[in-house]
């Protein structure tokens, strides 16, 4: 029995410690991993770098994506026909933009303005109309401080006027002249009185009245360039011009 037992095809030891072990000799195989463990450690990993609890970053990553795109949006705009986009960043004048549909840096980066830019308006000089005084009657009221001028042969003329002018760059309108149509106002008395200075009474009375108007045209245009207002005069038109 002892010479069975020793010749045993097991060896000494049947359970497999000649080598079926972890390779640390103790004879145990270790046992699998567990894939419900591991899922769970890698959950609170996930919860960690996200906090709010299973499931909840991803409606709230999703949100903060669609808040952003339709922040982004907004900074779409649309300019009509008659206007000028004059674009503003913290405030300060950056640009204007053209009709059409146009893009500026979200709000509170960027915001615009659209003044209208095709309607004429109107400067009247020497004269005042009763409508424009809350009266109905249609009637004037002279101005004599505006349109009693010098000529050049050192006669008086009574000269009353209208300035028509329309905005040809909103963002010096705007931003380049603190009150637009005082500064009409100035230029188109100072100009006429420029022009009748170096005429005859005779030719401002009868038919030189086209030559002074587009004389008086081009200088107030010179001195609303020079303050770079954005203004451009259309048209000079004279009402009456008689001898005071």
């Amino acid at each position: 029995d002892d010479i069975l037992k020793n010749e045993s095809p097991w060896g000494s030891n049947p359970g497999g410690g000649g080598g079926g072990g972890d390779g640390n000799g103790s004879g145990q195989r270790r046992p699998p991993p567990n894939i419900d463990d591991l899922i769970r450690k890698a959950q609170g990993s996930v919860g960690r770098i996200f906090p709010g609890g299973k499931g909840s970053s991803k409606p709230v990553y999703v949100g903060l994506i669609i808040l952003l795109i339709l922040w982004g949006l907004s900074g779409l705009y649309r300019v009509l026909p008659d206007e000028q986009g004059v674009v503003l960043r913290f405030g300060k004048f950056v640009k204007t933009t053209q009709p059409g549909l146009n893009y500026h840096l979200p709000f509170p980066i960027e915001n615009v303005l659209t003044p209208k830019v095709t309607k004429v308006n109107r400067m009247d000089i020497g004269f005042r109309s009763e409508r424009d005084s809350g009266f109905s009657s249609g009637g004037v009221a002279d101005v004599p401080e505006e349109s009693l001028m010098l000529t050049g042969d050192e006669n008086i003329v009574n000269i009353d006027f209208s300035v028509f002018w329309v905005i040809k760059d909103a963002g010096n309108f705007l931003f380049k002249i603190q009150d637009p149509e005082g500064t009409v106002k100035a230029a188109a008395e100072t100009a006429m009185r420029e022009v009748i200075a170096r005429s005859d009474i005779q030719p401002i009375l009868t038919e030189g009245r086209s030559l002074i108007e587009a004389d008086t045209q081009e200088i107030i245009q010179e001195i609303l360039d020079e303050y770079t207002s954005g203004i451009q005069i259309t048209q000079v038109q004279t009402q009456k011009a008689d001898p005071p």
